[in-house]
């Protein structure tokens, strides 16, 4: 029927939600119990973007992460953030993180 049930929204560690499909940019989403992040991705927008030395207009969407701070470090979050950024701007550098 397209419905998840609580039940099925448990257990995550992290999860993922996508904003974007109501048309906004960002949101704060709240963590289900014992979860310990949510990344929300927002509308994807063509915009003009620095490209290559230049300004092209781009697909940019903004990620927005709600984390349970007693469990982790601003800083670790914000590298996970910029980790997530770089992969969905060049998919093959995943590669080079393991």
């Amino acid at each position: 029927a397209g419905r998840t049930t609580t039940a099925q929204l448990s257990g995550g560690t992290i999860s993922i939600t996508n904003v974007g499909v109501f048309g906004i940019d960002a949101g704060t989403p709240i963590l289900h119990p014992g979860e310990k992040a949510i990344l929300a991705l927002g509308a994807v927008r063509r915009m003009p973007w620095e490209y290559r030395d230049g300004i092209a207009l781009r697909q940019v969407l903004t990620l927005s992460l709600s984390f349970d701070h007693r469990l982790v470090d601003g800083a670790e979050a914000s590298a996970f953030l910029a980790d997530v950024g770089a992969v969905l701007a060049d998919p093959g550098m995943v590669l080079t993180m393991v």
